[in-house]
Formats: structure tokens, C-alpha cells, sequence
């Protein structure tokens, strides 16, 4: 049976529904799923180009390590990121002291792809596969929208969930 969950954006007010792709991606949808509601601020990526995220703490209570992984994700994609907390601390990428916690020794980059033509290639590091762990099945042009005011006028004050949807 297909399991389902709720992406929002709060200041915006537009939500899109995705269905998890447990088939493909069975480990990180149940680390996901088993620990939902997530939540955090959200940013619009620098490298990836077409892409909205929120970064939380390690959440999983095994790491589901690679599964379902791309470096070239499609409209309506929803990605894991695993990161180390040095990873994400370098100047580069602009993240203030205070803005999320120093002291967690790794950070889940929740994420959604709205466009096409990404590629996950960080001048840092390099090449950064995701796991695509759901698809968008409704609402991609409301989120792509939401997300496009978002690189043009800013992500400050605007937070990124994801919420089980139990009534599908």
C-alpha cells in the first residue's frame, strides 16, 4: 500500500503532496516515515539550481546509507542528504553561526527538486548523490511556483515540513 506525505510551505501557504517510493528507497522511507514530522527553515540551493530544502539533525536510528541515488535529479524529486556538520560549516556556503545547531555531529538535508537541469556537484566536495526517497504527485506547479518566489524575493521566515498523510 502507498505511503504518502504532506511537503509545505508555511509562510507561503502552498503544500504538495509525494508518495514515498518504498520500493526503491526502503530504508531511508522508513527512517523518514518512522520519524515524521520534520521541519526547519528553508533555504533555496546555491549549486543544485532548482531545489528547496530544510536541514535537521540526524534523525534515523540506523543510517540508511546509499539507496535510490542520483546526481541528477527530475521535478518532483524529494531527497535524503546525510551530512557530516563540518560539511556544511565552511564559508561557502553562508550558513550563520546560531542558524542551526554546531553541536550535532550530522545534519539530514531534506529536500525537493521543482525544475529540471540539476546537478548535485558541490565545488567543496564534488559530486553529492542523493537518495530520491518520494515523488510529487500533486502540486508540483503550486511548490515549483512557491519555490521560484523564493530565490527571487528570499527564505527568510519561510520554513519547510514534511508531515505523514495517514488518510490516503
Amino acid at each position: 500500500m502507498a505511503r504518502f506525505i504532506e511537503i509545505r510551505l508555511s509562510k507561503r501557504g502552498v503544500s504538495c503532496v509525494a508518495r514515498m517510493l518504498d520500493e526503491l528507497a526502503p530504508r531511508t522511507c522508513k527512517a523518514v516515515w518512522d520519524t515524521l514530522p520534520h521541519s526547519g527553515d528553508a533555504f533555496h540551493a546555491k549549486y543544485a539550481r532548482n531545489e528547496i530544502y530544510a536541514l535537521v539533525p540526524a534523525f534515523a536510528e540506523e543510517e540508511p546509507g546509499t539507496e535510490n541515488p542520483t546526481i541528477t535529479p527530475i521535478p518532483g524529486d524529494v531527497a535524503y542528504f546525510m551530512f557530516a556538520n563540518w560539511q556544511l560549516a565552511t564559508p561557502s556556503h553562508g550558513y550563520e553561526v546560531g542558524e542551526r545547531n554546531l553541536d550535532e555531529p550530522n545534519i539530514v538535508d531534506l529536500a525537493l527538486f521543482y525544475e529540471r537541469n540539476n546537478l548535485l556537484l558541490n565545488p567543496d566536495y564534488g559530486f553529492v548523490p542523493a537518495n530520491i526517497f518520494a515523488t510529487i504527485t500533486e502540486g508540483l506547479d503550486a511548490i515549483a511556483a512557491a519555490s521560484q518566489d523564493m530565490w527571487k524575493r528570499g527564505v527568510v521566515g519561510e520554513v519547510l515540513s514534511f508531515h505523514r498523510l495517514e488518510d490516503r
